[in-house]
């Protein structure tokens, strides 16, 4: 579920090509494969559809914002830390942007991999985005699977704390009908509720807003009624589900907040990452139609 004017590029173009959209460049692939569109702003996937499919697997909001804000939907990297916890800020009052200066940032491609089943892209920072830490994206596409890293490597002198975030906005029918299964009796802090920590009674039904944390690295499956979707994370033993409700942020409308549910692989609070000189860290997520299951 992307918007139109995104739809009209993807259609329009034959193999792999540069395009613009919403004011930032992107990188397009229409091939036997599938579809792939990828910002260049944020190195956010903001489209995936593979062969066969019979709709988008990630949504977008058809209101994006105007640079130098950040397009909601897709694949934001939160780097390197997660919502507000700044850990890895060596200001000393820690401030920084909301999940990281990342999501913003200018990003180059850095290489394209293609072979008969698919597409790899490498993508790094323009500009160094913190002192000690250099990230660098991987995407991996084909008519099977969506696979997402974010690898952190540690170039600097003394250790860093980080938290992080692949805040996959899940294209849905309705959100309010999801189930998501794999997390029957996870323990939880419920964000809605100042950070209580609850346990999963059977398997999560969203049925309005939810902001949760939960203590898991196992494989998810979100059913939307239409579709099975696995959701596998690497580095990871936070997931984060998250839906705004009928309050959705200004730049989307109720109407449109109906057909996305975030499921992100995450290293929050209940997991945070303590990289030493010359270590590297790897979060990952991969998206994959259940084995059996209709398009």
């Amino acid at each position: 579920m992307i918007p139109q004017s995104l739809r009209t590029l993807i259609d329009e173009t034959r193999g792999q090509r540069r395009a613009e959209w919403a004011g930032r460049e992107v990188w397009l692939a229409n091939e036997a494969w599938g579809e792939l569109a990828v910002s260049l702003q944020g190195a956010q996937v903001l489209h995936f559809r593979p062969a066969g499919a019979d709709g988008d697997w990630l949504w977008v909001t058809p209101t994006p914002q105007a640079l130098p804000g950040a397009i909601r939907g897709g694949i934001p990297l939160c780097w390197p830390w997660f919502a507000d916890e700044n850990t890895a800020d060596e200001s000393p009052d820690r401030s920084g942007p909301m999940h990281g200066p990342a999501r913003k940032a200018p990003w180059r491609l850095d290489a394209v991999d293609e072979h008969e089943e698919g597409v790899e892209l490498h993508l790094s920072p323009e500009e160094r985005l913190h002192g000690q830490l250099v990230p660098r994206a991987v995407i991996q596409a084909n008519a099977r699977r969506l696979h997402v890293e974010l690898i952190t490597e540690h170039v600097g002198e003394t250790p860093v704390k980080i938290t992080g975030a692949l805040h996959s906005y899940l294209a849905v029918a309705d959100a309010f009908a999801c189930r998501v299964e794999g997390l029957a009796g996870a323990t939880y802090l419920d964000k809605l509720a100042d950070f209580a920590e609850r346990d999963q009674q059977g398997e999560l039904g969203v049925r309005g807003a939810l902001d949760r944390i939960y203590r898991s690295n196992a494989e998810l499956c979100l059913d939307d009624g239409t579709r099975r979707l696995r959701i596998a994370r690497q580095g990871s033993d936070s997931a984060v589900v998250w839906h705004p409700g009928d309050a959705p942020p200004g730049d989307t409308s109720s109407e449109a907040a109906r057909h996305f549910l975030c499921i992100e692989s995450a290293n929050t609070r209940l997991d945070p990452v303590w990289l030493v000189p010359g270590a590297q860290h790897l979060l990952g997520t991969t998206l994959s139609r259940e084995e059996g299951a209709t398009p």
